[in-house]
C-alpha cells in the first residue's frame, strides 16, 4: 500500500508514476481521493477548534462555579454537552472516511522505482544479461509433453482427477520432479543461508490482503468451502484460501511485528504447491505443463533494511540464476517496464530459460524488490537506530519454479532414442541414475 503522505504531499507526482503502468483505467480515483481528503481535512479543522474551545470552557466553569456564578457555569456546560455531540459525531465520520481512504488505497499498485524501463508491457522489457547457448540438436526436437508421456507424464489422469490444467506424474518423472525441487531447497539453505520453512497451504483473507492479493486479485485465487453445520454459513472474515504462492506465508511471518534492527535480513525459502486460478489468462499455454492450476516452487523472501534492499534484489536474482547454471540451463535475465510489472513491485528481474520445443526464452522466476508496500499493510516493522519503529522493505522470489525446470530439462536434455540425460547435479537425488526413459 502507498503512503498517504506521499500522496498528500506530491499528489502529481504520484500519479504521473502510476500512469506509466498499463491499464487502460486510472489505478487511482484522484476525484474520489480529493473528495475524501477535503472532507478529512475540514473534519480536523473544525475538531481541533472544537476542543480548543471544549477546553476554554472546561476551565470557565470551574471558575464560574468558583465564584458562585451557577447559571452562567450552567450555561457552559450545556455548551460542552453540545460539542461532546458534535465530537463524538466527528470522529465516527472520520473513522469512515478513514475506512474509504483505505480501501481506495488497497487496489492502487506500488510505484514503480525510477530505474525501471517504461514501457506498455512485455515488449518494453530490457534483457540485462545472458547465460549459456542454446544447444543444436541434429534429431527433430520433441516438447516436454510428447518426452513425457513415456516418462510418467499423465495429463489424462490429472485431467479426471481434478479437471483441465492439472497433471498427475508417476515413476521417474516424478522422482526428476522431487529431486530439482530438494536441490533447490538444498543450494537455497546450504549455499544462500536461506532458513527453511514449512507454511499452511491454506490462509485466511487477512494474510492474503497483508501481501496484496486481496482484494484486487480475488479472481485468481481458489476459495476453500469450510466443513460445518448445514446452512451454516462462514463470515468473510473466516475466507480461507489456497495459496498463490508461499510469498503469502513466508512474508506474513512478519505481521505485526517490530523487529529489532540486528535481526535484518531474514532470509527464508520453503518448498510448496502453489495454486490459481489463472482467471486472467484463458486460452494462453493450454498444452503441458507451463500454465498450470497446480505447481511446486521453491520461494525466496527476504526481509531487509529499507538502505539494503536493492542490494538484496540483485543478490537474490543471483540466488535464482545459480540454480539454472547448476543445471546447465542456457537463460537470460529481464528488468521489467513499469507495463509487465506485479501489483506489489517497485522493481523486478525476470529469468526466462530457453524451451527447445517452443524456440523461446519463458520465465521461470521473477524476483521483486516491493519496498515499503508489504510492510505498510503488514505492519512489519523494525526499531532503527534512533529507536523509532520504522517499515521493512520485503523481497520475494523464485528459486525456482520446479514444474517449469521440469520443462526445460526434459526439452535441453532429450536424446534421439526419447531417453533424457539427468543433469549431473540431480543425479545424488536420483541415487545415481544419469539416463531416464526408453532403454534404460
Amino acid at each position: 500500500m502507498l503512503d498517504i503522505l506521499q500522496l498528500r504531499k506530491d499528489l502529481d507526482a504520484v500519479v504521473a508514476r502510476l500512469e506509466t503502468r498499463k491499464n487502460p483505467q486510472p489505478y487511482l480515483d484522484v476525484s474520489a481521493y480529493q473528495a475524501l481528503e477535503h472532507e478529512r481535512k475540514a473534519l480536523q479543522t473544525r475538531t481541533e477548534s472544537l476542543q480548543a474551545q471544549r477546553n476554554s470552557l472546561s476551565k470557565q466553569i470551574g471558575m464560574l462555579k468558583g465564584k458562585g456564578q451557577h447559571a452562567e457555569a450552567d450555561a457552559a456546560m450545556a455548551q460542552v454537552g453540545e460539542m461532546k455531540a458534535e465530537l463524538e459525531a466527528s470522529a465516527a465520520r472520520l473513522d469512515v472516511i478513514q475506512g474509504e481512504l483505505q480501501t481506495l488505497l488497497l487496489a492502487v499498485p506500488n510505484l514503480p522505482h525510477e530505474s525501471v524501463p517504461v514501457g506498455a508491457g512485455e515488449e518494453g522489457n530490457v534483457v540485462v544479461r545472458q547465460w549459456g547457448t542454446p544447444k543444436t540438436f541434429d534429431f527433430p526436437v520433441r516438447d516436454h509433453v510428447d518426452i513425457g508421456e513415456n516418462l510418467g507424464l499423465d495429463f489424462d489422469t490429472g485431467t479426471k482427477l481434478a479437471g483441465s490444467r492439472f497433471t498427475f506424474m508417476r515413476g521417474p518423472i516424478a522422482r526428476l520432479h522431487r529431486a530439482l525441487a530438494q536441490f533447490m531447497l538444498d543450494t537455497q539453505t546450504q549455499h544462500h543461508g536461506y532458513t527453511e520453512c514449512y507454511t499452511p497451504y491454506i490462509v485466511n483473507g487477512e494474510t492474503l490482503r497483508g501481501t496484496g492479493q486481496l482484494p484486487k486479485f480475488e479472481g485468481d485465487l481458489f476459495a476453500v468451502k469450510k466443513g460445518g453445520q448445514e446452512g451454516e454459513e462462514m463470515p468473510d472474515t473466516q475466507a480461507l484460501y489456497l495459496i498463490p504462492t508461499s510469498e503469502v506465508t513466508l512474508t506474513n511471518v512478519v505481521r505485526d511485528t517490530v523487529l529489532a534492527e540486528a535481526d535484518l535480513p531474514i532470509k527464508m525459502t520453503a518448498h510448496t504447491p502453489c495454486f490459481r486460478s489463472e482467471a486472467g489468462s484463458a486460452g494462453r499455454d493450454t498444452r503441458g505443463m507451463i500454465r498450470q492450476h497446480q505447481f511446486d516452487k521453491v520461494e525466496m523472501v527476504q526481509i531487509v533494511h529499507p538502505e539494503k534492499s536493492y542490494e538484496a534484489l540483485e543478490e537474490m536474482t543471483g540466488h535464482a540464476e545459480a540454480i539454472l547454471q547448476k543445471l546447465g540451463l542456457p537463460y537470460r535475465v529481464m528488468s521489467l517496464c513499469t507495463g509487465d510489472m506485479g501489483f506489489g513491485a517497485s522493481k523486478t528481474y525476470d529469468l526466462e530459460v530457453w524451451v527447445p520445443a517452443q524456440g523461446t526464452y519463458r520465465e521461470i522466476s521473477s524476483v521483486s524488490n516491493c519496498e515499503a508496500f508489504q510492510a505498510r499493510r503488514l505492519q512489519a516493522r523494525f526499531k532503527n537506530a534512533q529507536g523509532k519503529n520504522e517499515l521493512v522493505h520485503t523481497l520475494n522470489g523464485s528459486g525456482l519454479a520446479v514444474g517449469r525446470a521440469l520443462v526445460a530439462v526434459l526439452e535441453n536434455f532429450q536424446n534421439a532414442d526419447g531417453s533424457v540425460t539427468v543433469p549431473e547435479v540431480l543425479r545424488p537425488y536420483m541415487g545415481g541414475t544419469e539416463r531416464i526413459g526408453a532403454g534404460v
